[in-house]
């Protein structure tokens, strides 16, 4: 009974090896949100994460397969923080709530923490298949998400709507980062809130 206790407590503490692994995904999970995938290197993600360029190939096949357990981390995390948003939204309010934190000033500011398929959809075409299977995997993920939150959810009209309001979402995003005029990137996403908010009576 005490050896097994103590194998439990011992298979439960990360190795060395584990938490720099988390450590070399964590750090390009933000780096290519940053930088993009092609502006993505491996010497400098290993700089970043406080280790030598030479242990890269202990932990990855190649570049590539960094980049796609990286956005897979990247995606998770933005899934976890909209569940969150959900979770904590008064009743009937998750929608609006979901609406306000995506197109907030934080997270139109936050590129390289904030969602990863707004910061890097027009490169995702170009990846590999993994990459763009776990862009896929993640999209589908937050179409569900959005609409369970409307009325009807399980029909098809639901599913649709759900679909339409995340392309506004990730597109205002995109653009009212893009304009140098804040004017302009406060008008674009007051415009989108308004036009996916019911109305009132």
């Amino acid at each position: 009974m005490i050896i097994m206790q103590k194998k439990s407590i011992r298979s439960s503490v990360k190795s060395r090896k584990e938490i720099s692994h988390d450590r070399i995904v964590e750090v390009a999970a933000r780096a290519i949100r940053r930088s993009g995938y092609d502006g993505t290197g491996v010497a400098d993600i290993m700089k970043e994460a406080g280790l030598t360029h030479g242990g890269f190939y202990s932990h990855f096949a190649s570049r590539d397969a960094l980049l796609a357990e990286a956005g897979g981390k990247a995606f998770a995390d933005s899934a976890a923080l909209a569940a969150k948003v959900v979770a904590s939204a008064p009743p009937g309010q998750a929608l609006q709530a979901m609406m306000q934190a995506y197109l907030s000033p934080e997270h139109i500011g936050a590129i390289e923490t904030g969602c990863p398929v707004a910061a890097l959809g027009s490169e995702m075409p170009r990846q590999t298949p993994a990459v763009r299977h776990a862009v896929s995997s993640h999209i589908k993920e937050m179409v569900d998400l959005i609409a369970r939150q409307l009325p009807g959810w399980g029909q098809q009209q639901a599913h649709e709507q759900a679909m339409a309001l995340l392309c506004a979402l990730i597109g205002t995003t995109m653009i009212a980062r893009a304009v140098d005029d804040p004017a302009l990137s406060q008008a674009l996403r007051a415009a989108t809130i308004k036009q996916f908010t019911p109305a009132a009576g």
